[in-house]
C-alpha cells in the first residue's frame, strides 16, 4: 500500500520467493462508477427452445430481479438468451453504511470503496436470493433447466495481467502476487494460494532431510551384516501359498532386503520426530503470515454471520433472520449415517484382503513362472491398483453420501453447511484412503497364524503374509503407487478436462464478429461513469465467458480437500516412505500454476468469497497432526524391525552377551528372527504336500523357516517375543509423548499473531473510538 509499510512477515515470504508483491493492492472501480462488465449473467434458452411453463419462470425471476432495481440487460444469440444484470449505486451506498455501523465489519476496507468483487459478491448473494412466486430460488430453477447458466465476467485487463505474472508455465519457481489474486479473486482464493505456496515452501525441507535418510540407507549396502546375512543365508523358508508354492530360499529376498532398508533404518525413528516438529512448525507459522494478511487487508475482525445479516437486509429489508436451531435427532440420523457409510468403506477394504488373497493363489497356481514365483508381490501391486480405482469411484460417492446428510441437518447457512459438508467429505475419503493402508501397516502378517495353523478366509484361502524382507515393504509400495497415481493421474485430467471443455464448447458455437476498436480501447481503460460496450462486443464477451468452463460455491473445497488428503499421506506414514515430501514438492511446484491456469483462462470467474481465515481446514491440518505422531509412532514401533533389532543387540545378540570378538553386534540376527516348522508334525504334513517341500533344483526338505519367534515344539510364543511385545508399547508410548511434549512447546514458543499485528489492531481501534468520541464532543457541544 503507497505509504505504508509492509509487515515483516510479508516480507519474509517475498525473501524467500513464496510471494511476490508490487507494493500495493489494485484500485478497485470507484463505488459510483458502473464498469464496463456487468455484475453478473444469467443464461436461458428461448421460447422456441423449452416448453412454456419454464419460460414462463424464466420471465418471472427476471421481473423479480427487476422489483429489486436490478438494471437487467437482455441480448439474443440464435436459442439463447443471455440477461447482463447490473445493481444501482444506491444498494452499494446501503452496504457501505451498514458495515460502518457493524460491530464485526466495521473495519472493513470497503467503507471508502466498493472494489468490483465486492460489488459481484453483493450481486450474486441477491440473484441467488430471489424467488418467484412459487417459492423457487435461482438454485431450483437451474436444476429445473429453466436458466442454462449463472456467473460474473472476467475482467480482460487484469485477467491479463495475472497470466502475465501468475497463471502460466514459465512462473513456476516466482513467488506468487497475492494481493492481485486477492483483488481479482477475493480473499478466500487468495488465502488458499497463500497456504499452498508457505506449504510448498516448507516441503523442501521435508523433501531434503527425507531424502538424506533414504540415502542414508544406501549406506547399509556395503556394511550391514544384515544385508550380508541374507544373501549368503543357507535358510530354507516355508511355502507362501498352497498347493503350487514350494520351499525357497532366504537369500532369494537379497535384493528387497537391500531395498528395506532405505527407509526401515535408525534415521527413521528421528525422522518421524522431525516430522511431528515440521508439521506443527508448518501450521504455526501459517497462522503468523495469515493474521498478517488479513491485518493488511482490514479483515481481522471480519464476521462471516453478520456479514450474511448486512446482504440478507441490503437484498430484503423486512427479511427475518434465520434463528438457530438444533434437532437431537437429525444430528443421531446423521451420526449414524455417517457411522454406517464409515463401516461400508472398512468392508470394502475387507474385501480388497479378499480379492488380494484370491489372487495371490489364482497367480501361484498360473502357468507364468514369474508371476507365480512372485505371486505375494503380484497380488500386493493389483492391490494397490484396485485400491486406486475404489478411491476413484468412491470420492464421487462420498460426495453424494455428504450432500445428502446436509440435507438432512438443515443448516442455518452457507458457511455452516460449508463447514459440514468439509467434514464429512473429508472423514469419508480420510476412511477410503488410509482404512488399507492402516490394514497393512498394523495387520497384515501378524493375523495369519503359523505352519500348521493358518489363519483361513472361509476355511480355504490362507491369509496373506508380509513381503519376505518385511512388513514395511508392503506399506512403501502401496503409498508409492497411491501417492503416484493419485497426483499424476488427477493433475492430467484436472488440466486437460477443461481444456477439452472449452474446446468443445467453442467448436459447437458460431463464431461472432470481431470487436470493434471503439470498445476494446474502453475495455483497456479503468472504466469512466456510464461507458458500455455495444451490444455486438457484450454478447461477444459474454459467449467467451459462457464457453468456460463451470464453477461453484464449492469449486475451492475441491482444491483444498486434494492438498489436505496430501498432507496426510505426507505426514501420516511418513516413516515408512520417506520420499513422500519429495514427491509432493514436486506435484505442488506444478499444482499451483496448474490450478492458476485453470482458474484464469479455463473457468468461469469463481465468485469473490470475503474470509480471513481457511476455515474448518485448520481444526482438520491440527488432527492430522496429532494423528501422524501416533501412527508413526506405531510404524516404528509395531510394523518395522527397529524394536527387534534394539533387543536383539542389547539382550540376545554377542555384544550383549561378550561373545562378540571380531563379529558385528548385529550377527545372527536373521537367524534369530526365524523359526522351523518340521514335517515329522502331523499339522504340518497336512500344511504341506511333499512335493512343496522339494526346491527348484530338486533338494528335498523335511523342515523350512518361517518369521516369527515361536519354539519348535508346541510352537507357543518364546520369552524373546513377549519382550519384544512389551518394548514396542513401552517405545510407542515414550515416543508419542515425548513427540506431542515437542509439538506443544514448538507451538507455544510461535504466536499464532505477530506483535506488529496486534499493535495494528489495537491502534485502529483506538484511533476509530478517539474519532467517534471526538464526533460525540462536536454534536454536543453544538447542541449548546
Amino acid at each position: 500500500m503507497p505509504g505504508h509499510r509492509r509487515q515483516p512477515s510479508i516480507e519474509f515470504l517475498e525473501l524467500m520467493g513464496v510471494v511476490k508483491e508490487n507494493g500495493g493492492d489494485h484500485v478497485g472501480v470507484p463505488h459510483g462508477h458502473a464498469p464496463l462488465s456487468y455484475d453478473y449473467v444469467l443464461v436461458g434458452k428461448t421460447k422456441e427452445e423449452q416448453d412454456k411453463e419454464s419460460f414462463k419462470k424464466q420471465k418471472a425471476f427476471i421481473e423479480a430481479l427487476k422489483c429489486k432495481k436490478l438494471k437487467v440487460t437482455k441480448i439474443l444469440d440464435d436459442d439463447i438468451i443471455f440477461y447482463g444484470i447490473q445493481a444501482p449505486k444506491e444498494i452499494f451506498e446501503r452496504y457501505r453504511h451498514l458495515l460502518k455501523v457493524s460491530d464485526a465489519c466495521s473495519w472493513s476496507d470497503e467503507q471508502n470503496a466498493m472494489p468490483f468483487r465486492t460489488r459481484i459478491r453483493i450481486v450474486h448473494y441477491i440473484v441467488n436470493h430471489t424467488t418467484i412466486s412459487t417459492g423457487e430460488d435461482l438454485r431450483g430453477l437451474l436444476k429445473k433447466k429453466v436458466f442454462e447458466a449463472r456467473f460474473c465476467l472476467h475482467e480482460k485487463k487484469k485477467q491479463r495481467e495475472l497470466r502475465q505474472i501468475w497463471a502460466r508455465w514459465t512462473a513456476c519457481f516466482q513467488g506468487q502476487p497475492i494481493t492481485a489474486v486477492r483483488s481479482y479473486f477475493g480473499e478466500k482464493v487468495a488465502l488458499y494460494y497463500l497456504w499452498l505456496g508457505w506449504y510448498t515452501y516448507l516441503l523442501i525441507p521435508a523433501a531434503v532431510v527425507g531424502l538424506v535418510v533414504f540415502l542414508y540407507g544406501l549406506t547399509f549396502f556395503n556394511r550391514s551384516p544384515l544385508i550380508k546375512e541374507v544373501c549368503e543365508s543357507n535358510a530354507v523358508m516355508c511355502p507362501l501359498c498352497d498347493k503350487r508354492c514350494q520351499v525357497w530360499q532366504l537369500s532369494d529376498t537379497c535384493t528387497y532386503t537391500k531395498l528395506s532398508l532405505l527407509f526401515d533404518n535408525g534415521s527413521t525413528v528421528f525422522f518421524a520426530m522431525f516430522m511431528a516438529v515440521w508439521a506443527t512448525l508448518f501450521l504455526e507459522f501459517w497462522k503468523r503470515h495469515r493474521a498478517s494478511y488479513v491485518c493488511e487487508w482490514k479483515v481481522s475482525d471480519w464476521n462471516e454471520e453478520e456479514d450474511d445479516l448486512i446482504l440478507g437486509i441490503v437484498n430484503n429489508p423486512d427479511a427475518e433472520p434465520k434463528q438457530y436451531k438444533h434437532s437431537y435427532l437429525r444430528s443421531t440420523l446423521v451420526l449414524i449415517c455417517v457411522t454406517l457409510m464409515i463401516l461400508v468403506i472398512i468392508g470394502l477394504t475387507h474385501a480388497l484382503v479378499v480379492f488380494r488373497v484370491m489372487a495371490a493363489v489364482m497367480m501361484a497356481e498360473g502357468s507364468w513362472k514369474l508371476l507365480s514365483d512372485h505371486s505375494n508381490l503380484g497380488a500386493m501391486v493389483l492391490g494397490a491398483f484396485l485400491h486406486y480405482v475404489i478411491i476413484t469411484v468412491m470420492t464421487r460417492i462420498n460426495r453424494i453420501v455428504a450432500w445428502k446428510l446436509c440435507d438432512i441437518e438443515e443448516t442455518r447457512s452457507f458457511s455452516a453447511t460449508e463447514k459440514s459438508f468439509t467434514v464429512k467429505m473429508f472423514t469419508f475419503q480420510f476412511f477410503t484412503y488410509f482404512s488399507s493402508l492402516f490394514y497393512v501397516a498394523f495387520f497384515l502378517g501378524r493375523i495369519n497364524g503359523h505352519p500348521g495353523r493358518y489363519s483361513r478366509i472361509a476355511g480355504k484361502w490362507r491369509l496373506e503374509e508380509c513381503h519376505p524382507s518385511g512388513c514395511l515393504t508392503d506399506l512403501f509400495i502401496q503409498m508409492a503407487i497411491i501417492m503416484t497415481l493419485k497426483q499424476t493421474i488427477s493433475n492430467v485430467f484436472e488440466f486437460t478436462v477443461p481444456l477439452f471443455h472449452r474446446w468443445w464448447k467453442r467448436k459447437r458455437t458460431q463464431k461472432l464478429q470481431r470487436r470493434c476498436g471503439h470498445c476494446f480501447k474502453k475495455d483497456d481503460s479503468e472504466g469512466v461513469s456510464g461507458a458500455e460496450l455495444c451490444e455486438n462486443c457484450k454478447l461477444r464477451d459474454w459467449v467467451g465467458n459462457y464457453q468456460l468452463n463451470d464453477v461453484n460455491s464449492f469449486s475451492l473445497f475441491n482444491e483444498f480437500l486434494e492438498m489436505v488428503i496430501q498432507f496426510s499421506f505426507t505426514t501420516i506414514f511418513v516413516a515408512a516412505f520417506p520420499l513422500a515430501p519429495l514427491l509432493a514438492l514436486i506435484n505442488n511446484i506444478i499444482e499451483i500454476r496448474l490450478d492458476a491456469i485453470k482458474m484464469v483462462t479455463l473457468e468461469r470467474r469463481i465468485v469473490p468469497k470475503k474470509t480471513n481465515d481457511i476455515g474448518i481446514w485448520t481444526e482438520v491440518l491440527e488432527a492430522i497432526g496429532v494423528m501422524a505422531v501416533i501412527a508413526n509412532g506405531l510404524v516404528i514401533g509395531v510394523s518395522s524391525d527397529f524394536i527387534p533389532r534394539i533387543v536383539y543387540l542389547y539382550r540376545y545378540g554377542p555384544c550383549a552377551n561378550g561373545t562378540a570378538a571380531d563379529s558385528h553386534c548385529m550377527a545372527g540376527y536373521i537367524n534369530n528372527t526365524l523359526s522351523i516348522a518340521h514335517m515329522a508334525d502331523p499339522d504340518i504334513r497336512n500344511e504341506f504336500l511333499p512335493e512343496q517341500m522339494i526346491t527348484p533344483s530338486g533338494l528335498n526338505f523335511s523342515s523350512c523357516s518361517y518369521k516369527d519367534y515361536r519354539s519348535d515344539g508346541d510352537y507357543s510364543f518364546t520369552p524373546q517375543f513377549w519382550l519384544i511385545l512389551a518394548v514396542r508399547f513401552a517405545f510407542v508410548i515414550l515416543f508419542e509423548h515425548v513427540v506431542v511434549i515437542f509439538k506443544f512447546v514448538t507451538a507455544w514458543c510461535v504466536p499464532s499473531a505477530p506483535m506488529q499485528v496486534k499493535n495494528i489492531r489495537l491502534f485502529d481501534k483506538f484511533n476509530q473510538l478517539k474519532q467517534e468520541n471526538s464526533l460525540f464532543l462536536e454534536k454536543e457541544a453544538s447542541k449548546e
